[in-house]
């Protein structure tokens, strides 16, 4: 490297990680929306090499690789930051971007409301006020056409049925072992996972599945429901693929070890279904 040149400059034009910058750079300019990205005024006063690298990494190599579509992972990406419950900023950026790139105001709605089981009410809670914020900026939306019916029948049979389906057998163990103790729990559970938020309109059961995928690694301490949630995703015609690339994407969000972490659940999924 030149003498006068900074490691920041010589990322920003050379070799391939200047190729994953410019890919990076033009993937964020399309889902914030702007000609600059505003995530890089952040290092514009200092480790201006880091934020051209995060791009690089991110959004040039990430975000570009096969077995998710780009509104899977911006779905994907809502539930994690929801999940998170402390990047109300960077979520409300994901939720604008994932509009840009094709997804429903509803499938945001829903992919934040996937995540109340599993990280909690506050933290589903303190997303919906973000989606609020983001939707009270854009022009009104009209209301769909007829409306959702009401869902019917049994609550609790609904999801039996739905759990069934979703989560197989793995799902039936995990409330058998919990029937004697906690049996409200199991019913809990039943009726309102999968009896009310599974079933509700706007997201298929595949994307509910990545999104509940992305949220449990995400937590980092939910590797038995990880793997139930793979199994999920695999029993409602998602791919391994889609499973892997769900866990991978989390990475960028909540680091490599949980990552990693997932990548071993899901290996372990794997194995069993072989």
């Amino acid at each position: 490297m030149p003498e006068d040149s900074s490691p920041g400059e010589d990322i920003g034009r050379t070799g391939e990680i200047a190729d994953d910058y410019a890919r990076g750079y033009a993937l964020l300019q399309r889902l914030g929306g702007t000609e600059r990205p505003a995530v890089l005024d952040l290092f514009s006063d200092f480790a201006e090499d880091f934020g051209r690298q995060s791009v690089a990494f991110v959004y040039g190599q990430l975000y570009h690789r096969p077995g998710l579509s780009l509104p899977q992972r911006q779905l994907a990406t809502i539930g994690i930051l929801a999940t998170l419950g402390y990047a109300q900023a960077q979520l409300k950026f994901h939720l604008g971007a994932a509009l840009r790139v094709g997804c429903s105001r509803q499938q945001l709605v829903e992919a934040v409301l996937q995540v109340a089981s599993f990280a909690g009410f506050p933290a589903t809670i303190n997303a919906l006020g973000v989606v609020k914020e983001l939707f009270d900026e854009l022009p009104p939306a009209p209301r769909p056409t007829p409306e959702p019916a009401p869902m019917e029948g049994d609550r609790y049979q609904r999801g039996l049925e739905a759990m069934r389906r979703i989560d197989g057998e793995a799902g039936e163990r995990v409330a058998a072992s919990l029937a004697e103790l906690a049996p409200d729990l199991v019913r809990y559970l039943i009726e309102f996972t999968f009896g009310e938020v599974y079933c509700r309109p706007g997201l298929d059961l595949r994307e509910r599945e990545i999104v509940t995928v992305a949220a449990c690694t995400a937590l980092g301490t939910a590797a038995p429901q990880l793997k139930v949630h793979v199994h999920g995703l695999l029993n409602v015609g998602g791919t391994r693929q889609e499973a892997l690339e769900t866990i991978l994407h989390t990475a960028a969000y909540v680091g490599f070890p949980a990552a990693l972490n997932g990548i071993s659940v899901a290996r372990a999924a794997f194995a069993e279904r072989d």
